[in-house]
């Protein structure tokens, strides 16, 4: 599900990007969003391939995700503070921070056991 988000975020930005880029503007000193955009779509379509991957195996996906939240968390965090460019980045840098570390703690997780099918002997 989190590839899904992460493609389609970075596909929007492709066709329509943000209007408000205050809270970006550091992210945007080292790429055109052109490139953020393509970014956020490789780490979703890396996360839904690595979703079909067999448990403990399945780890890029959820890192690759992360890794794209991470600076867009930071980036709005700075802008908020100490910049004070952008009012209200503390509320992005909490949505972006969130939605990548559930990824870092999903990695931990163990996964449910294997059901098996109890035989009835008769």
């Amino acid at each position: 599900m989190k590839g899904i988000i992460a493609s389609l975020y970075g596909y929007g930005q492709l066709v329509e990007p943000l209007r408000d880029q205050r809270g970006l503007c550091l992210l945007l000193k080292l790429m055109p969003l052109e490139a953020w955009g393509s970014a956020w779509i490789t780490a979703g379509i890396t996360a839904l391939i690595c979703a079909w991957l067999p448990p403990r195996k399945d780890w890029p996906g959820f890192v690759a995700v992360w890794a794209i939240t991470a600076p867009w968390s930071m980036a709005y965090l700075v802008a908020w503070w100490p910049l004070g460019e952008y009012p209200r980045g503390w509320v992005a840098a909490l949505i972006f921070g969130a939605f990548g570390a559930v990824c870092l703690v999903a990695i931990g997780w163990d996964e449910p056991p294997a059901r098996t099918e109890s035989v009835r002997e008769t």
